[in-house]
């Protein structure tokens, strides 16, 4: 099913596509967009297989699963571990399924073909490595909420991200009834405290080093550069736990901006505001189905 709002704009695809895919759709607004701005999350990258859930948990972690009867990764992730050697003996094997030995995933290589030569840049909420394993340029994306294959203090005592993919690996390999050595747990090297993985939580938020800064000003500069063109805001498998980095900008820029058009790519329903659903179109098909058909065609 698609749902699209009629309303006076320049966007010519809009006028009537009943009789046209959901991926012709998107491609005919891509193709008139002046610029483009991708939202990605994590229904991007459940999409490619990258699931939290299922197998691909339980062959990663059955001895903590039997442990503490954990349901998902995110769980896992967020778990208070007894002690430092716990702690690591989970979070190094969760970087190097989602970080340093993500495969490639298809659906974001048929993305980076769909927007190429385009005018575009993207925001994600997902901090695995999937756009770099795809090889996107890495200059038009803004890893809001962290990436897995950074550290930083727990206690935010400064800001400075660390990176380690060695001694993950180390940990991995040595460790054992779901503990790694001692002498393998890294330590903030500023206050002492342990460090942890670079990962926006409620509580204590994130810390945000000069690599974070660089990709929110590129981020910033493209929509001050693209303010009032036709603009394409594209969400893609966005859920409800952090909409103030994504949806409610998004559907903020779309209201502010008459040739703005709000996309979203979700299975799931949800509700728009009134102001913007003349501006706003629904894709519900599968997000790696859609993308695989614009590639074909």
């Amino acid at each position: 099913m698609i749902v699209l709002q009629q309303q006076e704009t320049t966007w010519q695809t809009r006028t009537d596509v009943s009789s046209v895919s959901q991926a012709e759709t998107l491609h005919q607004l891509i193709e008139e967009a002046e610029a483009i701005v991708i939202g990605i999350g994590a229904g991007m990258s459940a999409a490619a297989g990258f699931t939290y859930v299922g197998k691909r948990f339980t062959d990663a972690f059955p001895d903590f699963i039997k442990k503490y009867r954990l349901f998902d990764m995110l769980q896992a992730s967020l778990f208070e571990y007894e002690d430092l050697q716990e702690f690591w003996a989970f979070q190094s094997r969760f970087s190097l399924l989602n970080y340093f030995d993500q495969p490639v995933g298809q659906p974001y290589v048929d993305l980076r073909e769909i927007l190429k030569a385009k005018n575009y840049h993207v925001i994600t909420t997902n901090a695995d490595n999937a756009f770099y394993a795809a090889q996107f340029d890495m200059d038009k994306v803004f890893r809001i909420q962290g990436e897995y294959g950074l550290w930083q203090c727990s206690e935010h005592c400064h800001q400075q991200t660390y990176h380690d993919e060695a001694l993950i690996r180390q940990m991995v390999a040595e460790q054992a009834d779901m503990k790694i050595p001692a002498e393998l747990i890294p330590y903030c090297p500023k206050c002492g405290a342990g460090l942890e993985i670079n990962k926006r939580t409620e509580e204590k938020g994130m810390v945000e080093d000069g690599h974070f800064h660089e990709q929110k000003d590129r981020y910033e500069a493209f929509l001050q550069e693209n303010e009032g063109k036709k603009i394409l805001f594209l969400e893609i498998g966005v859920g409800h736990t952090t909409p103030q980095f994504i949806r409610n900008p998004f559907q903020e820029m779309t209201s502010e901006n008459p040739n703005a058009l709000f996309v979203t790519m979700n299975q799931k329903d949800y509700f728009i505001p009134h102001e913007i659903r003349p501006q706003t179109v629904r894709i519900t098909d599968d997000i790696a189905e859609v993308f695989a058909d614009m590639t074909r065609n």
